[in-house]
């Protein structure tokens, strides 16, 4: 065994992990939840999606500049190290190794089983005891499927899943860029499109602050980009390559959901979109069964996510054991000589990944009916919703490293230096109030439980603290 990745994607690569990353499911379900957040509010819909692409973007270009100078083993543990310091960057490690990374691969891989079952029982499969195919044990147990299916390929084989990830990343931009198209045309002949545009629905679920809510919707869709500069150690020319990545699948990720949100108003009215999801679009304008259809590219989509999630996860310890951090840093800081990959490290992501998936269930999936009331953890202390809530502190924990990029970097040019951190910090802040203005108390039950977790990796860093 050695300690070293091998430099094995190109451009072309990094490319469609930014953007295969970050489009998965989120754009198709969370379209339906910024019309109900905004009450059909077709502008303000758009504002949001805009806003928070315009976000993504800033922190994409900040982190870019940062590539172009730092580059160790994974990303954004090097530039929190680079920036603010050693035990910063292994705190940011431990944080995107047990609460970031995998807390979204496992509600990724619940929405890959999701979305094919919910295909499969429209195409006539039945399930047992006509059980639901989005909670079901049919679901839980297809998610571990997905998720151990996911994890073999990163583990064994990183160049078919670099490829994989190629492949799915186009497979999936194909019913978004056809609802794009063919939606806003078919929405401005039929009026459509227009119609929405100008008509509110009275309808539950409307936020009070929904400008704010609907942003914090959409960041769970542009979420996960940071996840690609995991590779930037087995990426050629990384200080190259990984900046143009970033730059040019961001752009393009912006523009494809924003056309797709337009192409999916042209489809159906605003009360049927709230009350259906993006479907009803698809069969209006495609038919029932290309409106199936769909929901199998939708799972294909998450799928390719998942995979590219899983990438960051499987490397997630051996970026902090790699600096001689956290626990066993000489056994999770291995790269196994036939396969390339840090197996140990894998093997920890497997199984916190698992952990976090049955978290999700219990959280917001899970109940059960006793004396005629419907039981669940759902809105109770410490029960909150794993694919949003840990942005709030992915944003904080950005804010120190743009404020010290600021302050170091002198030889840097005005733009690089001030405008795009800056512009970078005031937008990880209004992530983080709009998450909490969204999710309220249950921020603090994540907080609680965020601030345990760390205070673990800190205590199991202890040794290696004192020897350095």
């Amino acid at each position: 065994m050695n300690n070293t990745l091998e430099r094995k994607y190109g451009l072309f690569t990094a490319i469609c992990m930014v953007v295969g990353i970050v489009i998965g499911s989120g754009v198709f379900f969370k379209a339906q939840t910024v019309l109900q957040k905004t009450g059909g509010d077709m502008p303000l819909g758009i504002i949001a999606w805009i806003i928070g692409g315009a976000i993504m973007l800033v922190c994409l270009l900040a982190f870019s500049f940062m590539g172009q100078k730092y580059e160790k083993v994974n990303g954004i543990v090097d530039y929190s190290e680079a920036t603010v310091g050693p035990n910063y960057g292994y705190m940011m490690g431990w944080f995107t190794s047990t609460i970031y990374y995998p807390a979204m691969t496992s509600a990724l891989a619940w929405l890959t089983a999701r979305y094919l079952l919910v295909f499969l029982t429209a195409s006539g499969m039945p399930l047992t005891d006509g059980s639901n195919p989005v909670t079901g044990p049919e679901c839980m147990v297809l998610a571990l499927f997905f998720m151990a299916f996911s994890y073999a390929v990163n583990t064994l084989s990183p160049k078919l899943a670099g490829k994989f990830q190629t492949s799915t990343t186009v497979i999936k931009l194909i019913p978004l860029g056809l609802m794009a198209v063919v939606g806003i045309i078919y929405g401005i002949a039929s009026g459509t499109l227009t119609q929405n545009f100008v008509t509110k629905v009275a309808v539950d679920g409307v936020s009070s602050s929904p400008l704010f809510a609907a942003v914090c919707a959409t960041s769970f869709a542009y979420e996960g980009w940071i996840i690609a500069t995991a590779i930037n150690s087995e990426l050629k020319d990384s200080k190259k390559n990984l900046p143009k990545a970033l730059t040019l699948g961001g752009i393009i990720i912006v523009a494809v959901y924003i056309l797709y949100y337009l192409g999916v108003a042209g489809g159906a009215s605003n009360a049927d979109l709230i009350g259906t999801g993006a479907q009803v679009a698809f069969i209006n304008i495609f038919g029932n069964v290309l409106g199936n259809i769909l929901n199998l590219f939708i799972a294909i989509s998450c799928f390719g996510t998942l995979n590219g999630l899983m990438l960051g996860c499987c490397r997630g310890m051996y970026s902090v054991a790699a600096r001689g951090r956290g626990p066993a840093p000489k056994i999770l800081g291995k790269v196994d000589e036939a396969t390339g990959m840090p197996s140990s490290s894998c093997v920890f992501a497997l199984l916190v990944t698992a952990a976090w998936l049955v978290y999700f269930y219990f959280a917001n999936l899970w109940s059960f009916s006793a004396g005629g009331e419907t039981v669940s953890l759902a809105g109770k202390p410490f029960a909150f919703d794993s694919t949003e809530l840990p942005i709030i502190t992915i944003y904080l924990m950005y804010l120190p490293i743009f404020f010290q990029w600021i302050r170091k970097e002198k030889d840097q040019s005005p733009m690089r230096r001030f405008v795009m951190p800056i512009l970078a910090m005031c937008g990880s802040a209004f992530m983080v109030v709009a998450c909490i203005f969204s999710h309220r108390m249950a921020c603090l039950w994540y907080v609680i439980l965020f601030a345990v977790i760390m205070l673990i990796g800190w205590l199991l860093d202890k040794p290696n603290r004192k020897a350095l």
